[in-house]
């Protein structure tokens, strides 16, 4: 299918749907935006949004926790998934990085540190607002590409690389977004709302549904 579709064009109206929408981790910054989507991670937003508060009044900069055991974080984010590895990375990059100013923007940079893949790293350089460097592939993203046409398989990796083939670069930043909010609002997992979607002219499941 893919090689049948001028991804370019078939993904405007999507993106003209979901361009700019905020990320649903609920942040203020730079500093809160990466210690949410490291804890996010096998975890979900939603979850992360009701424990977050209190962790940032806790610990309202990476300044507020340098020098202190990855243990003084538990009582906070005990819920979350793998909270101990998460309390561990979250204390480490505040060890690294010292500051919220030395938070890097790049994917290199991001990725560098631990917690940060490059799932994590797009998010953050999307909601940043700087050039991106790939596509974010959530699970929204592992579920909707091969089911609308633009990637096959269920390896995140590679279906970055195929979306940022078919993609023109100046939109890498936003498809992997919009993809993943086409997947949380209309194209669910069960009982999709294929009539609204606005990729169904050339969706490879609505079209193979007929």
């Amino acid at each position: 299918m893919s090689d049948k579709v001028n991804w370019s064009e078939a993904t405007k109206p999507l993106l003209k749907k979901y361009k700019g929408k905020k990320h649903p981790l609920d942040y203020e910054n730079t500093y809160q935006l990466l210690v949410c989507v490291i804890l996010s991670a096998q975890d979900s937003d939603k979850h992360i949004n009701q424990v977050a508060p209190k962790f940032f009044a806790a610990f309202p900069n990476l300044e507020s926790l340098v020098g202190i055991a990855a243990e003084s974080l538990f009582e906070y984010i005990s819920d979350v998934r793998n909270f101990g590895n998460k309390a561990k990375w979250i204390v480490g990059i505040a060890e690294q990085l010292k500051s919220d100013n030395n938070i890097p923007k790049t994917m290199d940079g991001l990725t560098a540190l631990h917690g940060i893949g490059r799932k994590s790293a797009n998010v953050i350089m999307r909601e940043s607002g700087v050039e991106a460097e790939g596509v974010i592939v959530d699970l929204h993203v592992v579920r909707v590409a091969p089911r609308i046409g633009i990637a096959t398989g269920t390896d995140p990796k590679k279906i970055e690389q195929r979306i940022m083939g078919e993609i023109p670069r100046k939109d890498w930043g936003e498809i992997g977004m919009a993809i993943s909010f086409l997947g949380r609002e209309i194209c669910r997992p069960t009982n999709p709302k294929c009539p609204e979607c606005p990729m169904n002219d050339v969706c490879k499941y609505y079209q193979e549904s007929l």
